[in-house]
């Protein structure tokens, strides 16, 4: 396929690397910045587009804003886009209507992966899972097949779908990390190096993907041993009290999934 790419952050740059890898071309590049634009559109062998004149022919525009530009920036290029077959955000949340001024039609394309970096997230699309959507069967089309193409996993999210699906890849990506960097610090204050997690962290990841997050789940609150908890918060209390509240939720959400908080929440209070 022909791709115009319209914003060269981490996402764009990451998705147009992966389908310059897998034969496909880059007819131009556009965004704001004209230093990361020239960079992008030398790293993609693509001409640098204006915002003044019309998109060249393609088979698809990936719109790789903000999701609070995506709007304005379909809005700016009204009029300019006649020449392309269709076009899709990267958002995960935002709705494919705001791409309507562009005059074509329009979908989403969001992989649900970590792009850290234009090159690393290039290098992790392939095995991962990316949401379509789109109102046009031709256009969904082909954005199945860029997914395929790249070793994606494409699959089908209707638009009002989508916030709650976006939430979810939030709690799987966010939570995660907050749940870690918890731990980081707490290893920290009892004079543990953080790396001695390694192993467990690598297990308990396996454990969720293989049995399902619930089978996989372990540890005193599960068990509903509110002694070892109760030790536990005081233990916190004296050493990291700011992160007593965010230890004692921790608990008692996870309590909520092993049915365990009628046994427990005396020791959290």
């Amino acid at each position: 396929m022909d791709l115009s790419l319209v914003g060269p952050g981490r996402a764009g740059l990451a998705v147009t690397l992966a389908a310059r890898r897998a034969g496909h071309r880059i007819s131009g590049v556009l965004g704001r910045d004209q230093a990361a634009v020239a960079a992008a559109a030398e790293r993609l062998a693509a001409p640098v587009l204006s915002w003044t004149e019309p998109l060249p022919p393609c088979d698809l525009v990936l719109v790789a804003v903000r999701d609070d530009a995506i709007a304005a920036v379909a809005e700016r290029l009204s009029g300019l886009a006649g020449e392309a077959a269709g076009a899709a955000h990267l958002s995960g949340l935002t709705s494919i209507g705001a791409l309507a001024p562009l005059g074509i039609p329009g979908g989403s394309f969001h992989p649900l992966q970590t792009l850290p970096t234009a090159d690393s997230g290039a290098d992790r699309l392939a095995g991962a899972w990316v949401a379509v959507t789109s109102d046009d069967d031709l256009l969904g089309d082909r954005l199945f097949a860029l997914a395929a193409s790249l070793g994606c996993h494409p699959f089908e999210r209707a638009d009002e779908q989508k916030p709650l699906y976006h939430a979810a890849a939030a709690a799987a990506a966010n939570f995660t990390l907050a749940a870690l960097a918890m731990s980081r610090r707490l290893f920290d204050a009892a004079g543990v190096d953080f790396a001695a997690a390694t192993p467990l962290i690598d297990a308990i990841v396996a454990n969720a993907a293989a049995m399902g997050p619930e089978g996989a789940l372990t540890g005193p609150v599960a068990r509903g041993d509110a002694g070892t908890v109760r030790a536990q918060v005081a233990a916190v209390r004296a050493a990291v009290p700011e992160l007593a509240e965010h230890f004692i939720a921790m608990a008692r959400a996870t309590a909520a999934i092993a049915g365990t908080s009628d046994r427990i929440e005396e020791a959290l209070r």
